[in-house]
């Protein structure tokens, strides 16, 4: 055979094998990994350090949730390729003012299955340690954002100052509101107890009182009616905003388009769609950097108002890594 007819047989058998034509023979069968990476996502956002946390997600049955016709709640999740039973993220929020370390709810802990309570294992994954943490604000006392306080009833932060709206906490931390709720919600009274309570007794819980800076570059956002007291946050820093919304929003895939539509968990449903409603125009109009407890993970982006609905336009996260081009 000559040198060239040769050479051009090397060539033809090299393009088939990187194509995929010719099938080689596996060196080794790997292993499934069976393992996500960690939960935390990083951005900055001014002067401040912003890291995303999840506890983890939830399998909610949204149709027999939601206040409308089980029907549309199904073609709306159709429409936005899902079904249900939904998979709902919970999400947390960490702010390195460089002052203070600040954690915005703390996850479900042991108060849920096995598919949350994943909040510490991320935290130490982050980088971060629950000792550093200076402050917890929880934007209300439903066990899946109160949790991961304490397990056993033993304090898992234990720098930590817990805060919550004064209200808030006089609701869920009340014996009496126990004794007298429903059998099927006394587990939400029985977990706000177990989690916080620790903390009151230790001296480490502060409640506030409606819009008030609670620390340099943290202030409270009154949005009640999820829960008699709910709270979201602003976080400022060097004009750049973020406004963690807590639970404003739970099924996006139907609350955009009919942000009228309320879920069973709110205690006084006309006022949870107001809140959703005024909170989400003005973040809309002003642009608002914006993150929320249930929006899938990390849960930060925008919200844009199209007439009587919004869209949920997700970060651009190839622009927010830390040291790149802040969120505007």
């Amino acid at each position: 055979m000559s040198s060239n007819i040769l050479n051009k047989a090397i060539r033809i058998a090299t393009v088939a094998t990187v194509f995929g034509l010719v099938a080689l023979p596996a060196i080794a069968a790997a292993p499934m990994a069976g393992t996500a990476a960690p939960g935390y996502y990083r951005f900055m956002l001014g002067n401040f350090e912003v890291t995303a946390l999840s506890d983890g997600t939830m399998d909610l049955p949204v149709e027999q949730l939601l206040q409308e016709p089980a029907g549309k709640t199904i073609a709306a999740l159709d429409k936005a390729f899902l079904k249900t039973p939904l998979q709902i993220s919970d999400n947390a929020y960490l702010i390195n003012t460089g002052k203070r370390l600040v954690l915005v709810d703390v996850g479900a802990g042991d108060l849920f299955g096995p598919t949350l309570g994943k909040l510490m294992g991320n935290l130490k994954a982050s980088g971060y340690k629950p000792e550093q943490v200076d402050d917890i604000f929880l934007t209300h006392m439903h066990p899946d954002h109160v949790g991961g306080l304490s397990a056993n009833r033993v304090i898992q932060f234990p720098n930590a100052i817990v805060h919550a709206e004064q209200h808030e906490a006089a609701y869920w931390l009340s014996q009496k509101n126990l004794d007298s709720a429903p059998d099927a919600s006394k587990g939400f009274f029985q977990g706000a107890m177990a989690s916080v309570n620790p903390y009151v007794q230790a001296g480490k819980f502060s409640p506030f009182d409606g819009s008030v800076e609670l620390v340099p570059g943290v202030r409270s956002y009154p949005s009640f009616g999820h829960t008699i007291g709910h709270t979201s946050y602003m976080i400022e820093s060097a004009g750049k905003k973020l406004l963690l919304m807590g639970d404003l929003i739970h099924v996006p895939a139907v609350q955009l388009d009919h942000p009228n539509v309320t879920i069973a968990f709110d205690t006084d449903p006309a006022e949870a769609a107001a809140s959703r409603i005024k909170v989400f125009n003005q973040a809309a109009r002003e642009r608002t950097f914006v993150a929320g407890a249930h929006l899938p993970f990390p849960g930060i982006g925008h919200l844009r108002a199209t007439g009587k609905t919004y869209q949920w336009v997700p970060a651009d996260f190839t622009r927010m890594r830390a040291g790149q081009p802040k969120p505007h």
